[in-house]
């Protein structure tokens, strides 16, 4: 364990409430808006990022799990490293040097990927901030990097025009490193107690010297970033936290009134009221429209969030497909990659963001500023509704069809191979969801314009010879 450096933390002291629009109350916080470049983002990338990914095994709960006895993470972490007596999680932090990390280039690839907003996680249930805190001695820029990644990230993701945020998963570190506690670990060492405490119980609450400090923590990240979104993952949904979010989101909400625009809090399950902040849903979609704005966020890989050496990846043809299917149902894709502990991106994971950037540069107007039509789509292929649904699904056949509109323009996206004719049966003149007539019907990145009659049972759509795409098909189609 490489030795600790620089100041101690600063006492946590309580947060006051800037002036402004809000109060720290459902009621006043029920009045919040989604800010307009949010909803017409539709794409942004998240990155999981940490010490964790140093061992490489598993997936980003390998802190916790190497601890937890009978796991496969404990049986390799003690046949590899030792007992975690000996080797514990701290004793990776001086292996995470991330010696080829260049922002710049990482955000290079984002906004050749298409994403309009970044969301980096500052800090993870390892309770090991990404970030240049004041309030804890384990972070990135006094060991391991030492560089303050989320702010060296910030700088590059807006000099390139995107919009930057950060993800804070503290809450959950309550609990994360507890089963240290039953068995001989540096979790029980107190030298190391500022890393992995409280260590409490899982079914326990968290006491006001935690949360306070979770405020002060999610309060710093905001001054100090200035981020247009703050996701949390799901424990804030615990009672105890009921006021301490109220008082995080006034704060915020009102810092960002004097900065001038709009921001966004993500949330899961019911932590907040569904006005007061923006929904979201790990790892699942909806299966219909949803009037109020929401979001999903998944990852390139199906079995972690973190870099592991045997990932199973995702096709970008099906990430581009969800995509469609998040945007025509009133949501957001928030996608997920995991960086190696040298900072450099998987290949893998990079050819998958440039592939939905090539789609994206061709029928990103289908997407980007768009709003739900009367129906979402038809089809074949249900979507099943919740968490952890993503993989459940059937693959998407040239019959499932997604809208989406903005302006004269109703975009037709095909979500599956598409055949020599498409019908689009909402589109039928006897149905009244589109009585207008057609004027034109553009097939988004082909020089060949497609025929087309529209009839009593839909829009007939004949696909140009020899088209190929590399993803969903897009139809523009512009009424008279």
């Amino acid at each position: 364990m490489e030795p600790r450096t620089g100041a101690a933390p600063e006492h946590r002291t309580a947060i006051t409430i800037p002036p402004g629009p809000f109060r720290p109350s459902w009621d006043s916080l029920e009045h919040y808006a989604v800010p307009d470049w949010y909803r017409d983002a539709k794409f942004g990338i998240f990155i999981h990022w940490g010490v964790y990914a140093v061992p490489a095994f598993g997936n980003e709960w390998y802190p916790r799990n190497m601890y937890v006895q009978g796991s496969r993470e404990f049986a390799h972490h003690v046949a590899t490293y030792g007992p975690q007596d000996r080797f514990g999680y701290k004793d990776f932090i001086p292996l995470f040097r991330a010696e080829h990390f260049d922002p710049d280039r990482w955000a290079e690839l984002f906004a050749a990927a298409g994403a309009r907003f970044v969301v980096p996680v500052a800090e993870h249930h390892d309770g090991f901030a990404m970030y240049d805190s004041r309030l804890t001695e384990w972070t990135a820029a006094r060991m391991g990097p030492r560089r303050d990644v989320i702010g060296e990230l910030a700088r590059a993701v807006r000099a390139r025009g995107l919009v930057f945020g950060v993800s804070s998963h503290r809450a959950e570190h309550w609990w994360f490193f507890d089963a240290g506690r039953t068995f001989p670990s540096d979790v029980q060492d107190p030298a190391f107690a500022s890393l992995y405490g409280p260590a409490a119980p899982r079914g326990s609450q968290p006491d006001d010297a935690f949360l306070t400090d979770w405020l002060a923590r999610c309060c710093e990240l905001v001054d100090a970033y200035q981020p247009w979104l703050v996701y949390f993952d799901w424990w804030i949904e615990q009672p105890a936290f009921a006021p301490y979010l109220q008082r995080f989101a006034a704060y915020y909400y009102n810092r960002a009134a004097a900065w001038g625009h709009g921001v966004v809090i993500n949330y899961k399950h019911q932590a907040f009221p569904e006005r007061a902040a923006v929904l979201d849903i790990e790892r699942g979609q909806l299966d219909d429209i949803r009037p109020l704005a929401w979001q999903t966020d998944t990852s390139v890989s199906k079995n972690s969030w973190g870099y592991v050496r045997e990932q199973d990846y995702k096709t970008a043809s099906d990430i581009i497909a969800d995509l469609v299917d998040i945007v025509s149902k009133n949501g957001t894709l928030l996608l997920n990659i995991g960086p190696r502990p040298d900072g450099t991106i998987p290949e893998e994971e990079e050819r998958i963001l440039r592939e939905i950037g090539r789609w994206l540069a061709v029928n990103g107007e289908a997407i980007y500023g768009t709003r739900p039509w009367t129906v979402y789509g038809e089809g074949p292929t249900r979507v099943p509704r919740g968490s952890f649904t993503d993989t459940r699904r059937a693959a998407f056949t040239g019959r499932d069809i997604r809208f989406t509109t903005r302006g004269d323009a109703l975009y037709v996206i095909v979500l599956g191979p598409a055949a020599a004719e498409v019908t689009v049966r909402s589109l039928g003149t006897d149905l009244r969801l589109y009585p207008d007539r057609i004027q034109t019907v553009e097939l988004l990145g082909s020089p060949t314009p497609p025929r087309w009659t529209h009839a009593g049972d839909g829009l007939h759509i004949l696909v140009p010879d020899g088209w190929t795409p590399e993803g969903p098909s897009v139809f523009k189609v512009v009424r008279a």
